[in-house]
């Protein structure tokens, strides 16, 4: 997926830092701004237990896929609609066969193609050329089997959230955008002119069961208890329900009303009180007063809303409080989409805090 601030980079950084002040191997890592996948799925692959948790539902989708899923899955019900289903016993054959089956569906104009494709939007004041054409006819046509089969109980909650999320993935990789879906480009970019083809959402197979929670973290801790927990929230004003409205309007496909002007959807929407200069500090702080934990981990760069003084006032009153830096690129769509960085590097923080 096309993330921006994506900590891909900084993945080293983070678990030696982690690590260092966490002796212990077999602990329980809980991200709770689990927006990417990035670093929660490294340290699932180390074979820690996961508790993951994201206020955007196509979050959630894709968290519910690569942490909650840890076994096989097979699919058993299809093979009454996919007959060569049957001919297969290992489930990576099995998958092969069902993604293969929704890359042949017939087309549908669906709510995707007349919304954020040329053919389906030109009777508006712009066409939208987020996708095209024929790439937002097939998503219309795989999201609308995958909802079929999951209302006539066809696949199981572990199925269906995979499927959702080979969606994600695959549509993100054609999709005609600078990495987020706020603005589309005027022209269509070679990769976007690539056909969509629904590939396997990997997840990593392991004998831990895993937790998934799609709820504002505010409430979350007020009711969990954690043993080493990361936080990676929103890093300044602009709300990742806008940035990615149209991952979430895939997900949830429940044809919702949109504006006219930035073809975002217009139900309330689920806003990060992290993304507010005014009600960061008290949110943050509310957190780090409630939160139940072991270790508390915190990443934050040196151009974000809260000061470094900021933080180290509100962690280091409860627990002992110490910091990781480290200095990275920045994130290239991040230079170039005229918001006057004069820096070519930031500074990424990695604040921490334990209570033993």
């Amino acid at each position: 997926m096309n993330y921006i601030w994506s900590k891909k980079s900084l993945l080293d950084f983070l678990y030696n830092s982690i690590t260092s002040v966490v002796k212990r191997k077999d602990f329980v890592f809980s991200d709770l701004f689990a927006w990417t996948w990035i670093v929660w799925s490294f340290f699932k692959q180390k074979w820690n237990q996961i508790i993951a948790n994201d206020i955007q539902y196509y979050s959630f989708v894709l968290n519910r896929n690569y942490i909650w899923n840890h076994k096989p899955i097979y699919f058993y019900w299809l093979e009454s609609e996919i007959k060569n289903l049957s001919n297969f016993s290992k489930w990576e054959d099995r998958v092969k066969v069902i993604l293969e089956y929704l890359n042949n569906l017939d087309w549908k104009k669906g709510f995707i193609y007349k919304n954020y494709a040329p053919g389906g939007s030109k009777w508006n004041e712009f066409e939208r050329m987020y996708f095209t054409d024929e790439n937002a006819k097939k998503c219309d046509a795989i999201r609308m089997k995958i909802e079929e089969w999951e209302k006539a109980k066809l696949i199981t909650e572990n199925e269906y959230y995979f499927l959702l999320a080979s969606l994600l993935e695959s549509i993100d990789k054609v999709a005609n955008t600078a990495s987020v879906y706020g603005a589309f480009l005027k022209k269509f970019k070679k990769s976007a002119l690539k056909p969509l083809v629904l590939e396997l959402a990997e997840f990593y197979l392991n004998d831990k069961e895993h937790q998934v929670f799609n709820e504002d973290i505010n409430k979350l801790i007020l009711n969990t208890s954690h043993d080493v927990v990361y936080l990676d929230p929103p890093y300044n004003h602009r709300q990742y329900s806008g940035n990615y409205h149209l991952l979430e309007t895939i997900v949830k496909y429940d044809n919702p009303q949109i504006t006219w002007k930035t073809w975002m959807r217009v139900d309330p929407e689920k806003k990060s009180l992290f993304c507010s200069r005014a009600e960061v500090k008290k949110s943050f702080k509310f957190l780090m007063d409630n939160i139940k934990a072991n270790y508390v981990f915190l990443s934050y760069n040196d151009e974000w809303l809260m000061s470094l003084d900021d933080i180290k006032e509100i962690m280091s009153s409860r627990w002992e409080y110490g910091v990781f830096r480290k200095e990275y690129r920045r994130f290239k769509a991040d230079r170039d989409e005229n918001r006057n960085h004069k820096k070519d590097s930031v500074i990424e923080y990695l604040h921490y805090v334990k209570l033993q």
